[in-house]
């Protein structure tokens, strides 16, 4: 494939979201709201909430799987795998390492990857970039959340607000035209305080004083994040679309983070741009931060919102404060070609040998932990 040739296409995408619901008339019951109070100012019915068991890295394992099957992609033909998650299943190592030993992705390189709700998208636009300048073919990007986790269940203004869920696409190298035709990512990071997890970081290590002022839960100045949001969602839509050499008239729909009904609105209408060309599901999950783009992408193909040679806008912001755009034009590709058997034998071979030696590294480390405790000595680190 000639470099001038070479284009950038989402082949794939799945989401993954818990089967638990917490309604608006749930909370109503947990703190001092409503239904029509939730429901006018954030546009919020219910949302998904992870049970014990579910966590981030689960959630972005079933996404990734779904992704990859509706590809045709194997995992063994992956080179790079980003999860995007401000909260991922530990400080190190990271969810997207994890995901990797999970599929048996034993070519790819796994990190995860910081921007808050903007995550998913700088994402996006780095795996592009990789790919477009030839290192690496195929790369699988994942958003994924467990905000439950974090939330201040008895601070009404941001308790409401949060979903768990996750979303992924696969992107790959082809010849075809059109795919991810521009990118922006942008940050400001004095705006920092306005949305933060001040405490579990080197600043505020957790100790009994964060614990009691419950410095690990989000908090949010939702007046100036508001103000900020819709400037900055219109002017990553205007950036994406000017650099593609289009105009806002050519767009097919705008699917932008799903986090406030009344910041969508004031965004599109600064855009000029009809709410039917916009696409909302945060009715159904609330703010699922990085994954509710690629849940709401995967919902808009599966609805047929999305047509060959549409052009969508996806657009997103954040704490940091972060802010990204990425305009797509869609295109419905041939799947891969399916592999031979004896491929296939090689790739289940690879995968099971890889899930094998992750296990019996599981199972030395739990021996020799067992083994160091009934010998007095202290624990591995």
């Amino acid at each position: 494939m000639a470099a001038n040739q070479r284009y950038v296409h989402i082949v794939g995408w799945g989401m993954e979201v818990p089967e638990r619901r917490l309604t608006n008339a749930d909370l109503e019951r947990m703190v001092e709201t409503s239904d029509e109070w939730i429901t006018t100012r954030t546009g919020i019915k219910e949302r998904r909430i992870a049970r014990e068991g579910e966590t981030t890295a689960t959630l972005a394992l079933g996404a990734a799987r779904k992704a990859l099957q509706k590809a045709g992609v194997s995992p063994a033909d992956l080179d790079l795998i980003i999860v995007a998650s401000a909260t991922p299943e530990h400080a190190f190592p990271a969810t997207a390492c994890l995901v990797q030993d999970a599929l048996g992705a034993d070519r790819a390189g796994a990190f995860d990857l910081s921007a808050a709700c903007s995550g998913f998208l700088y994402g996006l636009c780095l795996a592009s970039q990789a790919i477009r300048t030839g290192a690496i073919e195929t790369a699988l990007v994942i958003g994924s959340e467990t905000l439950s986790r974090i939330v201040d269940w008895k601070d009404r203004n941001t308790c409401v607000l949060f979903g768990d869920g996750a979303g992924a696409v696969v992107l790959t190298a082809r010849p075809e035209p059109g795919g991810v035709l521009a990118c922006t990512m942008r940050a400001d990071g004095s705006g920092g305080p306005l949305l933060e997890l001040p405490a579990g970081g080197s600043r505020y290590p957790t100790s009994l004083e964060t614990l009691a002022h419950n410095m690990h839960t989000i908090k949010m100045k939702g007046r100036e994040i508001f103000r900020f949001a819709v400037r900055v969602m219109a002017d990553a839509a205007r950036h994406v679309v000017e650099e593609a050499g289009l105009t806002m008239d050519e767009v097919a729909l705008l699917i932008p983070h799903q986090a406030n009904r009344r910041i969508i609105e004031a965004a599109a209408n600064r855009l000029k741009l009809p709410m039917e060309r916009v696409y909302l599901n945060l009715d159904r999950y609330g703010n699922t931060s990085s994954a509710s783009i690629p849940i709401a992408l995967t919902e808009a193909v599966e609805e047929g919102r999305l047509r060959p040679g549409d052009h969508v806008v996806m657009v997103a912001f954040g704490a940091g404060l972060t802010w990204a755009g990425v305009l797509v034009q869609w295109a419905e590709l041939l799947p891969v070609a399916p592999p031979t058997p004896r491929r296939r034998l090689r790739e289940r071979t690879r995968s099971l040998a890889a899930r094998i030696r992750s296990s019996w590294r599981r199972t030395r480390r739990y021996v020799w932990g067992l083994v160091r405790r009934l010998r007095g000595e202290p624990p591995l680190s």
